[in-house]
C-alpha cells in the first residue's frame, strides 16, 4: 500500500527562511531569559521542578486574568478572564518544559491555529438554522482539522484540542467569534512571558524556539542507516573523521574495538543494525525504524543536549 509510504516534511521547506536566534549576541543575562545556555544544563532532583511548576503555574494564571479584566474589548464583548484550555498549557508550559509540545513554536502557533480552526468551522455551522442541533459535529469536526493541522506544521499543542473543541460548543466563545484570536494571542503572549521569567530562574526554557535543528548547519540531523551499513555508521556520518565516543561506554576507551574500524562480512555486519545513535547535533536511525513528529523532535533535542 503505497499510501503508508507518503511522508511530509514542513521544516524541509520553512528551515531555510527561518534565521538563527540571536541570542548569542545580547548580554548573557538577558539571553539566559531567553534559553541561550553557554553551559549544558546541570541535573536537577524532581522536587525543585515541583515547586517552579507550582509557581509558574499559579502566577500566569494569575497574569492572565488580571489583564484580561483591564482589557475594556474583553469586557465589552463578553470576553472570558481564562479560557479553559490554558490550564492544561500551563502543565505543560511549567511542568514538562522539555517536551516539545511545550516549546514556543507548539504553544502559541499551535494555539492560534486552533483558535482561527474553531471559528471558522462556528461561523460555518451558523450557516444552517440547526447550529444548536449539529454543533457537537462541529465540535469533533473543529478539534480533529486543528489537530490535522497542527500536525502537518509540526505545532502539535494538546491543549489547543481544547481550545478548538470549546470554540464551537462553549456559548461564550461563540458569541465573542473571531475575537476569541486576539484573546488566545494575548493570553498564550503572558503565559510565555511568566514561563521564560520562572522556569530560567533554575532551569531552561525554552528548549528552542522554532526547531532544535541547528538552523545554521546544513548537514542533516537524522541519518537512515541500512542494515549492511550498521557496522560503518560512524565514518559515514562523520564523514570520514574520528568518532566522538558518545554511543556506548567502550567507544570512551581510546583504542575502538576492531569490528568498528573494519567491519566484516556476515554476522558482525548487522552489528547494533537495530539501534539508535545519538550524537551531538546528529541521530542516526535504522532505515526500518518509524518515529513519529514527536520522537524526531525529542530525539533532535537530546541530541543537542550531548
Amino acid at each position: 500500500m503505497r499510501h503508508r509510504t507518503w511522508n511530509f516534511d514542513i521544516d524541509l521547506l520553512l528551515n531555510p527562511l527561518v534565521p538563527p536566534p540571536p541570542w548569542r549576541f545580547l548580554p548573557y543575562p538577558v539571553a539566559r531569559f531567553f534559553g541561550y545556555r553557554k553551559e549544558k544544563p546541570t541535573e536537577t532532583g524532581n522536587l525543585m521542578p515541583i515547586f517552579w511548576a507550582f509557581l509558574g503555574i499559579f502566577c500566569s494564571l494569575l497574569v492572565i486574568e488580571a489583564v484580561s479584566k483591564r482589557v475594556p474589548s474583553f469586557e465589552a464583548r463578553g470576553a472570558p478572564v481564562l479560557v479553559g484550555s490554558f490550564g492544561a498549557a500551563a502543565v505543560l508550559e511549567f511542568y514538562a518544559i522539555e517536551s516539545p509540545l511545550a516549546q514556543p513554536r507548539n504553544s502559541v502557533v499551535g494555539q492560534i491555529i486552533a483558535a482561527v480552526v474553531g471559528v471558522a468551522v462556528t461561523k460555518l455551522f451558523q450557516l444552517s438554522d440547526r447550529f444548536h442541533e449539529l454543533q457537537w459535529i462541529g465540535g469533533a469536526l473543529a478539534c480533529a482539522s486543528a489537530t490535522a493541522l497542527m500536525a502537518l506544521t509540526k505545532t502539535v499543542h494538546p491543549p489547543a484540542g481544547a481550545t478548538a473543541l470549546l470554540a464551537v460548543v462553549d456559548a461564550n466563545l461563540v458569541a465573542i467569534g473571531w475575537f476569541l484570536v486576539p484573546v488566545m494571542m494575548l493570553g498564550c503572549a503572558l503565559m510565555l512571558a511568566v514561563a521564560l521569567l520562572v522556569n530560567n530562574i533554575e532551569r531552561r526554557f525554552p528548549m528552542y524556539w522554532w526547531t532544535a535543528e541547528d538552523l545554521r548547519q546544513t548537514k542533516p540531523v537524522f541519518l537512515r542507516r541500512k542494515d549492511d551499513e550498521a557496522g560503518t555508521d560512524e565514518e559515514k556520518a562523520d564523514d570520514g573523521h574520528a568518532s566522538r565516543g558518545t554511543e556506548t561506554s567502550v567507544e570512551s576507551n581510546e583504542q575502538p574495538p576492531p569490528e568498528r574500524v573494519s567491519p566484516r562480512p556476515g554476522p558482525v555486519s548487522s552489528l547494533h543494525a537495530g539501534e539508535v545513535v545519538i550524537k551531538p547535533g546528529q541521530v542516526i536511525v535504522p532505515e526500518h525504524m518509524f518515529l513519529t513528529q514527536e520522537e524526531l523532535q525529542l530525539l533532535e533535542t537530546m541530541s543537542y543536549r550531548l
